[in-house]
Formats: structure tokens, sequence, C-alpha cells
């Protein structure tokens, strides 16, 4: 049976009684009446814990937050496709289109956060699927989490593919005033038929970079991950280079580039990519990637990356400094325009209003897909 309810968005729909394994308590499916959503089931669930531990800190952070299970991105690469079939659901459409729901985050955040035993340590957001997805301008999660991790004098990196953490921009101006705080984008690629066959329904890589410039000019720690790199789909100087002009002319606080991991069910899915948009490439990804292998030989991989000469420093208390020449003020556009602070909070969740992304190449160059 469905039911129509009002909450603090606008029209969707709802239906009980649907489980979900190793989520928590009984599950809620939403859907809304918005056309980035046409299709999707969102999962409601309240969860039992917040905090995530990673041991080891080989990643420079020991703690994630992560609110949502699939993301309606659909980038054909994602590694956390293969977190879905643990809830009986494919590593496939399902990612895409059945959304896990964390609704009490907010709650058990601020909970696990008041415990003496706690010791501030870096928390990470965007380590599995992205936390501003478009579901985030509906359920609007991160400002809750954002004030309690600042209220709680608890360090936090965010990475994302999308301008909507511009919306959060004030919060993160202000948290970084006296706490560590970077907010990271990820480009792969300004190559328009290399975004739209990979990742189909992210924001416009161009509007990525003006989010970039505006973090910056607000004195935010903001850096560009291009990846994955993805050999002949994306891993071309003539694609690369732009996306570094764009980074340095921005004030980027790092560069980084990594080649693509495939390990199991997203190797599938991924193979199966190639198969219908770039078979051409599928009997080299086999050779890549054969025996088991989920990454490239360490000379393929160094290959993969040659056009990213990464710069930066590590994430640290006091290192959130705007660029020195060319900033904008507080009340200024980003380089390029279009995705700032104050647009609505689905035209930035979609990337409307970011252009399109620079054409790439010399003239004449072979279209990819």
């Amino acid at each position: 049976m469905r039911t129509y309810v009002r909450m603090r968005w606008d029209e969707q729909k709802v239906e009980n009684d649907m489980r979900l394994p190793g989520v928590g308590d009984g599950t809620v499916v939403r859907t809304f009446d918005a056309p980035e959503a046409m299709g999707i089931n969102f999962h409601e669930v309240r969860a039992r814990s917040a905090l995530n531990h990673v041991p080891g800190g080989r990643y420079g952070f020991s703690w994630t937050v992560n609110f949502f299970r699939g993301c309606t991105h659909a980038c054909a690469y994602c590694f956390a496709r293969r977190t879905h079939t643990y809830l009986d659901l494919d590593a496939g459409r399902d990612f895409e289109r059945e959304i896990v729901v964390k609704v009490n985050v907010p709650e058990l955040l601020r909970a696990e956060l008041a415990r003496p035993s706690w010791k501030r340590e870096l928390v990470a957001l965007g380590t599995n699927t992205d936390p501003y997805q478009w579901a985030e301008s509906r359920y609007r999660f991160m400002p809750e989490i954002l004030a309690v991790l600042e209220e709680a004098e608890t360090p936090v990196s965010v990475l994302t593919k999308s301008p909507l953490a511009l919306r959060d921009i004030a919060i993160y101006e202000r948290m970084a005033k006296h706490l560590p705080v970077s907010v990271n984008l990820s480009v792969p690629t300004l190559d328009e038929d290399a975004w739209r066959a990979t990742e189909p329904h992210t924001p416009s890589p161009a509007a990525r970079l003006d989010a970039v410039a505006e973090l910056r000019a607000r004195g935010i720690d903001s850096g560009v991950l291009i990846a994955p790199l993805m050999p002949g789909i994306n891993d071309a100087p003539e694609q690369v280079q732009p996306i570094v002009d764009r980074a340095k002319a921005a004030g980027a606080t790092f560069l980084g580039g990594v080649a693509l991991h495939l390990r199991d069910e997203v190797k599938d899915v991924f193979f199966a990519w190639l198969e219908a948009k770039r078979p051409d490439l599928l009997p080299r990804y086999q050779k890549l990637y054969s025996g088991g292998r989920a990454y490239m030989r360490p000379e393929q991989r160094k290959q993969a990356t040659r056009a990213v000469r990464g710069w930066g420093r590590s994430r640290r208390q006091g290192s959130s400094q705007p660029p020195a020449r060319g900033r904008a003020g507080k009340g200024d556009s980003p380089a390029g325009g279009g995705a700032g602070g104050t647009a609505p909070e689905e035209a930035l969740a979609t990337g409307r209003g970011g252009g399109s992304p620079a054409p790439t190449g010399p003239a004449g160059q072979k279209r990819l897909f």
C-alpha cells in the first residue's frame, strides 16, 4: 500500500514492511517525483552505528561515515558496487536503483562522538559512496552531520563528485577557522564523451572544478582527485592536462591521480560496460587484469598515471589559505561562474548551470565513444 506524506522534502511515496539484511531495523521504501529519481527506490533504515573504523590507518584516516549505500551517479567503475551484494542485491543496476538511506546517522553520530573515549580523530566522508549524490538535496544529512562534527571538535575530510557541497560552504568556512577541513572533488575527465559514458548521472566536471575555486576562495582546503585513470578512456595527456590546468587556476590544495582497480563483481560490471561501449578495449583490459588481478602491475599503473604530476600537502590544521592571486571575494562567483553557493540545491546536485566540460584534445581528434 502506498501513502503520501509531508516531511522536509516535497512529494514522495512510501512503502512499508520491506527488509534488507544487515543494515539495521525494518525498512521504509521511498520514491521521489523528480526526473533524477525516476525508477529509483530509497530504502530508509535505522542503522545501529554511524562511525566505521578503518584499521591500520593506511589511507590517512581511521574513521568514516557513510549514510548512503548505493549511488545514483551510476559510475561504471565504482569500487563500492560490490558492497551491494552483501544486501542480496546486485552490483549492477541495483547499486544504482536501490539506495539504502541510514536516516538516523546524525543522531547516532552525536552519541558516538560524545563518548569519553572519542579522541577527535579525522572522520572521512565519501570513501564508499558519494555523500552529495542527488538524494542529499532532499534528505539534507550533511548540515546536521557537519554540525555534530564541529560540536565535537572533530576534523573532517569530504570526497565528492558534486558541487552540491557548495550548499554547505558557510558551514565549512566556519569550521575551517578552528578545525582541519577539506572538501575534495573527484574529476576523472573533462572529455564530454568519456564523462557521459563512464559516470552518466554525475554533475558536470566543469562545475566540480568551479566548486574547487569557490571553496579555495573562501579559505577551505579543496583538492582534485583524477580517479580512476582508465587506459584508453581518460588517461591520455591531452585529456588530463586540462584538468591539471583548471585545478591550478582554481588554487587547488592538492592534485592526485589513481589508476583503475577492479575487484570481483566490479570487474564483471566494468567488463560488461566495455563490451557495450568500448569493445575495442576489451582484449586490452582482459590482459591488464588477467589472472584475477584487481590492480594493474606497477609499471602499468605508472603508465596510466603518467600524465598526472601531483602536488600538495597533507591535510593539517592551519593549512586553509585561498589562492594568492586572482581569488574571488566572498560574494563573488568562482572563475567560470555557474556553480556558486546560491544556486538551488537540485541544480547543484545535478550540475545544471555549471557549463559543459571544456573540449580536450587536438582538433579532429578521434571520438572515443
